[in-house]
């Protein structure tokens, strides 16, 4: 690509993490793996954490291999949201940070709810009720020790950026899906932080995507042999965020997904949806870039799958994603559905037997082997994705035209298809490394080589290949399964005939 400039993007997802080039010569972006290594979770007495220092030594060495390649202009960095830090006065780490799916917050959105109205946090946030938004993980650790000497909370991009430059700022579209962040003041909300009893002053100054940071520590220069230092950028640090800048939409009238570990699911609007209407839907409205509010539910996306892999790994049955998906259209449509979002399926555990029971409390024959597991996952999240869109489209008073699925679950064709199927819209699939390109986009939007979102999206509509789905099936069929798969979510469950897994 002549007359090129290069820049990198951290992507650090809840399953792994990326370190890719992009290269970007104005009118089209590529992209090329440099690094690439797992992000487990370790379990220790204390609970379910990160291990941030083996991320950020992960994030050191493929800086280090991209600048033995060529010249670096900036460095991004996004991740998942709601997980944060705790440093000390001296800027040391007190403890890894917990991963949000530790138990720790199991009561925490009830007890809330106990010193503040649930439409009052509403009103000033527009966030989802999720017992894993850091609001609520800063309330389970009332009385810890650790924040009595905490001095500052970094979301784990701002944490990365700390290590690489010094620098204390928590980016805009990150700090969104805290639950803590004031819509109408623009900053952090202090009734919401009086109500956890922890000072405003914890909390790093809200920046802009696309604002600079500075250069390298020279430590961490010399470290990875930078002999000259990029720029670090702060980019949609949220990584959905960022997968949604990289959306090759034209117009307003569309749905995303972003699939992975957790499918968001939503539409983009030029300004938050606060009623009563979305609050009971628990509908969130996050920040997005170019001033965008993205309004979208999470759905437990391909985690269900991943964790039924890992169960039977370890009974020494390893199944490929691939394998799974081809399993899965040998099976016969039909078959048991689950809601994908039921809370027995949030902790790492069981999910055969977890899936298993859901599906006896329902009523339903539940299944045996892996391509019915499989097949019963994706059809189950196919139908929950039409669900969430017909109500992010009434809600947002949206007619929405066509779907836009993004990230890893690019790749699963079945899943596109059942969607499209599901939802009776076509499906447009691409790019699988939406984040990414995302991430580069906004570092080359603040070196002025594109000037806007729709620029960005037409940067990418020229530089990549997409899939289009088109409805099939019979409609007819689809329509039984939608009004089967909304009987099965009217079920109330006993969580005790969940538990165990």
């Amino acid at each position: 690509m002549a007359g090129r400039t290069t820049f990198l993007a951290v992507d650090l997802g809840a399953e792994s993490g990326r370190v890719l080039l992009g290269r970007f010569d104005g009118e089209r972006v590529e992209l090329e793996d440099i690094h690439r290594f797992p992000n487990v979770p370790v379990r220790l007495p204390t609970g379910l954490h990160w291990d941030v220092l083996r991320i950020i030594s992960e994030v050191k060495e493929g800086l280090a291999k991209a600048l033995r390649e060529e010249r670096i202009e900036s460095v991004g960095v996004d991740s998942w949201g709601v997980d944060f830090a705790l440093l000390d006065g001296d800027g040391a780490l007190i403890s890894n940070p917990h991963h949000y799916r530790d138990t720790r917050t199991e009561g925490a959105v009830e007890e809330m709810f106990a010193r503040l109205p649930k439409a009052g946090i509403y009103r000033v946030t527009g966030i989802q009720f999720l017992h894993i938004n850091t609001l609520y993980q800063l309330l389970a650790m009332q009385g810890s020790p650790l924040l009595e000497v905490a001095e500052t909370l970094f979301l784990i991009p701002d944490l990365m950026n700390y290590f690489l430059t010094g620098e204390r700022a928590c980016e805009y579209t990150n700090a969104t899906t805290t639950q803590l962040y004031d819509l109408e003041s623009g900053g952090w909300s202090r009734e919401l932080l009086e109500g956890v009893e922890v000072p405003a002053s914890l909390l790093a100054p809200i920046v802009q995507p696309a604002t600079g940071l500075g250069t390298l520590l020279p430590g961490v220069a010399e470290e990875v042999g930078a002999s000259t230092e990029p720029d670090i950028v702060t980019v949609a640090s949220h990584d959905t965020a960022s997968a949604v800048v990289a959306v090759p939409a034209k117009g307003g009238d569309f749905a995303y997904i972003s699939s992975g570990t957790w499918s968001l699911v939503g539409v983009e609007l030029a300004a938050p949806v606060l009623t009563r209407e979305a609050m009971e839907a628990n509908f969130t409205n996050e920040g997005g870039f170019g001033g965008k509010t993205r309004f979208l539910k999470n759905v437990m996306g391909l985690w269900l799958l991943q964790e039924c892999r890992r169960h039977w790994a370890g009974e020494g049955r390893d199944y490929s994603y691939e394998e799974l998906a081809r399993l899965a259209e040998e099976v016969t449509t039909g078959g048991p559905l689950i809601d994908p979002d039921h809370p027995a399926f949030l902790a790492p555990g069981d999910m055969p037997s977890r899936i298993t029971r859901f599906c006896k409390a329902t009523g339903q024959k539940p299944p045996k082997e892996p391509g019915q597991f499989a097949r019963c996952v994706f059809e189950s999240l196919a139908l929950k994705y039409q669900y969430v869109i017909e109500q992010a489209g009434d809600l947002a008073g949206l007619s929405i035209r066509e779907i836009n699925v993004v990230g890893g679950g690019v790749r699963n064709t079945l899943l596109c298809q059942m969607t499209a199927d599901a939802a009776r819209l076509p499906v447009v699939a691409g790019p699988v490394e939406a984040t990414a390109i995302g991430n580069v986009m906004v570092q080359a939007f603040a070196r002025g080589l594109v000037g806007s979102l729709e620029d960005i999206r037409a940067v990418v509509r020229r530089s990549f290949e997409v899939s289009t789905y088109e409805p099939g099936g019979s409609a007819e069929d689809w329509s039984a399964l939608r009004a089967r798969f909304r009987r099965v979510m009217d079920v109330s469950v006993e969580l005790d005939l969940l538990e165990g897994g």
